[in-house]
């Protein structure tokens, strides 16, 4: 049981309190990071934006907790904490193994009959639907130590210090199972638009790769690419969050849109 109280429950976080933002920015990170791993960016993007971000439990503030190594179990936790916020409008986004969440959400929250967000951002990986699969969680820990210094987003530190690469493997092979044994929905295109997001040097999400996400969508398609590779976002923070509230439709300082203070 989780030790971490807040009146948003242990599943999200609100990095910036924007109470008359007129949209809610709902964030999945990639597999093995956690909230923390977003709020350079976060707190830079327009104040008609209200950023939250799923916390997945095993890291951070949820150490203790059990690691979930399914997707199907993931969506249905992180829908019934995103369900209650639900009384504005909202996008998703999510980074590598979180772009998958942030579209099986979407999916969820379409099935349970809730509006669809008015876009999907999605970063750092094809869409769910041409993936590659992989078998990084079958391997031993030092083949997992090798996969996350070649994607380059946790630091040789960490790894090199055995406890703490106990305690960091511990929860990234979970996520990598997670990603590696999903099979993704076999539902109609999403009715919003998607935006792609990509690192000029990314591996795992080139020119053809980003636009795999034109199968997801009935509606618009646009993908913007940044200088670096998988692990863009901090480095290219600002144009990040620019780029963000562009494709949301905000501007620095004024809201997305005036929200109604009675129904």
């Amino acid at each position: 049981m989780s030790s971490y109280r807040s009146e948003l429950g242990p599943w999200l976080r609100r990095p910036v309190a924007r109470p008359e933002a007129g949209l809610r920015l709902v964030c999945f990170p990639h597999a093995g990071g956690g909230a923390a791993a977003f709020r350079p960016w976060q707190r830079l993007l327009p104040e008609g934006v209200e950023p939250l971000t799923v916390q997945y439990p095993g890291r951070e503030d949820r150490f203790a907790d059990r690691p979930v190594g399914a997707m199907p179990l993931l969506v249905a936790e992180v829908v019934a904490a995103v369900e209650p916020l639900l009384d504005r409008p909202y996008a998703l986004f999510g980074h590598s193994m979180g772009s998958a969440v942030a579209f099986e959400v979407a999916v969820e929250l379409r099935r349970r009959g809730h509006r669809p967000p008015v876009r999907l951002l999605a970063a750092g990986r094809p869409s769910p639907h041409h993936a590659r699969a992989g078998d990084v969680h079958r391997g031993d820990d030092d083949a997992l130590a090798a996969e996350l210094v070649r994607q380059g987003g946790t630091p040789r530190e960490v790894l090199a210090d055995p406890d703490l690469r106990a305690a960091v493997l511990r929860y990234v092979r979970e996520d990598y199972r997670l990603i590696e044994t999903y099979r993704p929905s076999s539902a109609e295109p999403l009715s919003c638009p998607v935006s792609v997001l990509r690192g000029a040097d990314d591996p795992e999400c080139g020119e053809r790769a980003a636009l795999t996400w034109s199968s997801t969508t009935r509606g618009e398609l646009k993908v913007t690419v940044f200088a670096g590779g998988h692990f863009f976002l901090v480095p290219q923070r600002a144009r990040v969050a620019e780029t963000i509230g562009r494709d949301l439709g905000a501007h620095a300082g004024r809201p997305v849109r005036a929200w109604p203070s009675t129904p």
